[in-house]
């Protein structure tokens, strides 16, 4: 079959397409035919870093990247029972660890997977996977019906999943992105929208519940001084805080954390079902083929992607 490896970190060129052996499933797996990969900034960073491949991966190179497929099941394990051969599928599979989804054909663990909705594209649903599972773990359980939510990069792959997600659990969102993005935000379903840009937050938001940050550093302190007493604010930044940050979470009894997300069936579906409902549409802002992938990478890096990036296999 086809994959693209990584043999070492580095540029674009790094990425090597190769025929290898068709991966067998083992008891609890099932064998997808990939029709679809969704492509995610995680992907280029550890492409890029090796101190990133080492966390997500456990282990330097070579490695098959990507973790978000969409496919048929062509075989099973003899233990798998949620699925049966030619079912559709999507998930974000072994996150963090080896997804090897840059490839034809991909196992996954069973309990990672969710059947793709009748409603639901094969891009559709591989653009489902990591950034809206990120956004639904950070806050189904975080977030009540009524609380005032500021979600930053509302227009990016995780943002725009967020602003979707927080209004179906009955949120006052507020969004931030550039002003060319406003419309797009605002469709998504936020009820406020802020260009970062033109303006600070800082100068005009208050009593915010829940905040869900994507950078640390000046934007996550800033978005402490808005954040009300007994509030919380989670960032997907994998920086570590700065003693400043910490002293003012502290000073106004705010609580702030890292969230890395994790493989998780249930959760897919959840998703599955806001997708059957039309509670939560992903916008793919581009598509590429496989042999494509190097200029899907060159996309997510230029840092201008709205909504999320797909590969077709």
């Amino acid at each position: 079959m086809k994959a693209i490896l990584l043999e070492k970190t580095g540029p674009i060129d790094n990425l090597t397409h190769k025929e290898i052996e068709r991966p067998v499933a083992k008891d609890h797996e099932v064998l997808v035919q990939v029709k679809a990969i969704g492509i995610n900034p995680v992907d280029y960073k550890v492409r890029a870093n090796e101190t990133v491949l080492t966390r997500i991966y456990g282990a330097l190179g070579p490695v098959i990247l990507g973790w978000d497929i969409a496919g048929t099941v062509v075989a099973k394990g003899d233990m798998v029972a949620q699925f049966e051969l030619g079912d559709q599928v999507f998930g974000m599979v072994n996150f963090p660890g080896s997804g090897n989804a840059y490839a034809e054909f991909v196992t996954a663990p069973e309990d990672h997977l969710a059947k793709i909705p009748a409603n639901t594209s094969f891009a559709e649903a591989a653009a489902t996977t990591l950034a809206a599972l990120t956004a639904l773990q950070v806050l189904q359980h975080r977030v009540k019906k009524g609380n005032r939510v500021l979600i930053h990069a509302g227009s990016g792959g995780v943002g725009h999943f967020a602003v979707q997600i927080a209004k179906w659990l009955g949120a006052y969102v507020v969004a931030t992105s550039s002003a060319k993005n406003r419309d797009f935000v605002l469709a998504m379903g936020a009820d406020e929208h802020i260009d970062y840009r033109a303006q600070a937050f800082e100068e005009v938001l208050t009593d915010i519940d829940f905040v869900f940050d994507m950078f640390n550093g000046d934007m996550l302190y800033n978005s402490l001084t808005v954040t009300k007493e007994g509030g919380s604010v989670v960032t997907i930044s994998t920086l570590q805080f700065s003693e400043e940050i910490l002293a003012l979470a502290k000073a106004r009894k705010v609580k702030v954390s890292h969230f890395m997300v994790r493989s998780n069936g249930k959760d897919m579906n959840t998703l599955k079902t806001l997708l059957e409902s039309g509670h939560l549409k992903p916008h793919i802002s581009a598509s590429f083929a496989f042999d494509d992938m190097a200029k899907a990478h060159e996309q997510l890096e230029s840092g201008r992607t709205v909504g999320k990036v797909v590969v077709t296999v």
